[in-house]
């Protein structure tokens, strides 16, 4: 190559650990005419660095309008020379002034350059989420509908935990998923669930409408297919209300039919609270291991 020829500028790859309240996001990936997680970050990114075009960013993967996430993971490449001329990075500056100018919509927790080999989505070894329930009679008040789902109660735990244990190992979705549009619908959605149970909480700050008790799924597994983690949670809670059979669950995953299962429980109670990585990524995000 001649010294005429321009060169690529050399970059960086970081790793943000991020927190968004879904309210008001329409989800995580890029869309040009709405506002997103990922369309907000890279516009922010841009206007910190002064760059000439948004980065691309991606991210462990992808939450729905309404989805929350305290432990998102991201990386984007960023010029070299940006920080080298102020000294080399300075990752709390950049942090401090990315959430200033987002305003709490999108919070980043922390940012670090990482191995260049290092990918948000495929060096990832498993997502973690948990779904909040309460139990209410008569159901809460919609201000509770940003963070739970509020559902008739009692909620038979036990049924509901022993059905959770048949989605454990590598089993075909296909009932508790959306299909992507254009998809062979013959064709397996395989996911390995590591762990999958219930527990009751106690009503800490007491919160809850007159003391509606408060359930909470946590489910992790290798990835998640669209829809999966509400689609089981709105199966789980009907076998908890003795709606659905306990059998439901293992039975629709050896039949791969989703006719006649519950709508996908609501997004707000869903929140995305861990990604897991191998120590030269830093390690999983968020407070679980």
């Amino acid at each position: 190559m001649s010294s005429s020829e321009p060169t690529a500028k050399a970059t960086q790859r970081w790793r943000l650990d991020i927190a968004y309240d879904g309210q008001g996001l329409n989800g995580f990936a890029y869309q040009s005419e709405v506002t997103t997680v990922v369309g907000l970050l890279r516009a922010t990114i841009a206007t910190t660095l002064h760059l000439d075009a948004e980065p691309h960013i991606v991210g462990a993967g992808r939450t729905d309008a309404g989805v929350h996430a305290f432990a998102q993971v991201v990386h984007v490449d960023l010029p070299g020379d940006f920080f080298a001329s102020r000294g080399g990075p300075d990752a709390e500056r950049l942090v401090r002034a990315l959430n200033r100018q987002m305003r709490g919509r999108v919070r980043i927790l922390s940012a670090y350059v990482v191995d260049p080999e290092f990918h948000a989505r495929f060096s990832a070894t498993w997502r973690e989420y948990r779904y909040l329930v309460l139990e209410t009679t008569p159901p809460a008040l919609a201000l509770h509908d940003a963070f739970s789902w509020a559902v008739k109660g009692p909620l038979d735990l036990a049924a509901m935990n022993r059905s959770s244990a048949h989605l454990l190992g590598t089993h075909d979705f296909r009932a508790f998923c959306r299909r992507p549009d254009g998809s062979d619908p013959d064709e397996p959605l395989k996911r390995l669930v590591m762990s999958a149970n219930w527990e009751r909480l106690e009503d800490t700050w007491q919160m809850s409408p007159e003391g509606a008790p408060a359930v909470r799924f946590t489910i992790r597994a290798q990835s998640f297919c669209h829809n999966m983690v509400r689609c089981v949670t709105s199966s789980l809670v009907a076998i908890g209300q003795g709606k659905l059979r306990e059998s439901t669950i293992s039975e629709r995953l050896e039949s791969h039919v989703r006719d006649h299962l519950p709508a996908p429980a609501p997004a707000g109670g869903l929140s995305l609270v861990g990604v897991g990585y191998p120590a030269f990524a830093g390690g999983p995000s968020g407070f679980v291991r």
